[in-house]
């Protein structure tokens, strides 16, 4: 790779129309969850004008109501801040289409005195991390800084600093890298929608402010490289201004363009699906290996057959910047991590209603929480990793 290079990421709020349907996805599940712990679920959600509908299948002893299910998609909604006319949680009309789980695909991931749980679907899965940005917390930056960007807008919404915003934005942001290393940032665009009276020039002033706040001394560029609401207005926005659908920020949801994806996404499914705890199982490998100092850089892939407890494939790239054959690595990390889908959820408590805060602003470079929650993000296996390795 040149030793000079621009790279680019793309970021979207909370209120934007496909995160709006990640959030409500993650809430109910997280009520499933909290309601019975090996709740089996698989929830897709589509918004657009003052309309919400649900569909996909749970398995479990939890029964929600379709008043409790309406109350929760109704609260994510006001949270997130949505109260215009063209999509309102007062007024928004909500269809709901969930239903059982089908059980050919109940019978390969419930254990058996004759067989152990596997996985709840086939696939490939991919973990990233880099040490390219201290402040990233092992993430690519571009993508890391685009959503501090918009998370920065959010807060200063809610907290009423800025009452002219409102709840749908994004942000893209592209830096400047010498070496591998980012140190400044080449441009910014930001899109976010306003009330109607606000004039772009306050739109402006207000994003200028949020982005000398978030980025590091000395990165910002040059004013006419920053794009604020580049056509001048945004005010119709969220669902009424477009439509939404669970999982369709999937490189938003990971890393930003920067590792490769293997296009299943996260929201509404449990542990049981490999799409989500496989991909958080190997972003918290990859993470523990650069945060090791064996590689400044590691990409890992995972790869499952529906109903099988073990992985087909554990495959790792440092890119050239390991200090120990990648062979020994696979093959440290397959006795250091569990990878049985069941000891994977066990492993990073993922029975625990944890997902509706990973469904915006990024499933990874998150904080671990007391509750258990971005557990993934635990740098708990560092010391055995240097261990084997060093």
């Amino acid at each position: 790779m040149s030793s000079s290079f621009l790279f680019t990421s793309e970021a979207v709020s909370e209120g934007h129309p496909d995160k709006i349907c990640d959030q409500i996805s993650d809430a109910l599940l997280d009520e499933y969850l909290r309601r019975d712990p090996n709740a089996r679920v698989a929830i897709e959600t589509l918004v657009t004008s003052n309309q919400v509908v649900l569909a996909g299948e749970v398995s479990s002893i939890a029964l929600l109501s379709r008043d409790e299910i309406e109350k929760i998609v109704r609260s994510v909604v006001k949270n997130i801040g949505y109260e215009q006319d063209g999509f309102h949680y007062k007024n928004i009309n909500i269809d709901n289409f969930i239903h059982s789980q089908s059980q050919d695909i109940a019978r390969g991931v419930i254990e058996t005195d004759n067989k152990p749980a596997g996985a709840g679907d086939q696939g490939i899965m991919f973990g990233y991390a880099t040490d390219e940005d201290v402040n990233a917390e092992f993430m690519p930056a571009p993508l890391f800084y685009a959503n501090a960007i918009l998370k920065n807008l959010a807060e200063a919404r809610h907290n009423g600093t800025f009452p002219e915003l409102l709840p749908d934005a994004k942000a893209q942001v592209t830096l400047l890298y010498e070496n591998q290393i980012p140190i400044k940032a080449d441009s910014i665009v930001v899109s976010t929608q306003h009330t109607p009276d606000t004039e772009i020039k306050k739109i402006r002033e207000i994003v200028y402010h949020i982005i000398e706040k978030t980025l590091p001394e000395k990165w910002i560029c040059n004013d006419d490289k920053i794009f604020v609401n580049p056509t001048g207005r945004f005010v119709i926005g969220g669902p009424d201004g477009d439509t939404g659908l669970t999982g369709r920020k999937i490189i938003v949801d990971t890393y930003g363009g920067a590792a490769p994806h293997g296009g299943g996404a996260f929201s509404g499914k449990d542990a049981t699906k490999v799409d989500r705890s496989a991909n958080y199982m190997v972003r918290h490998m990859a993470k523990n290996v650069v945060a090791a100092g064996i590689a400044k850089k590691c990409l890992i892939q995972i790869a499952y057959a529906i109903g099988l407890p073990q992985p087909l494939a554990l495959y790792v790239n440092t890119f050239g910047t390991g200090i120990v054959d990648e062979d020994k690595i696979v093959t440290t990390l397959k006795k250091i991590f569990p990878l049985n889908p069941k000891n994977i959820a066990e492993y990073l408590n993922l029975h625990l209603p944890i997902f509706q805060k990973t469904a915006a602003y990024g499933h990874f470079g998150r904080i671990p929480e007391e509750d258990g929650s971005f557990s993934w993000e635990k740098l708990n296996k560092v010391d055995e990793i240097k261990k084997a390795l060093l």
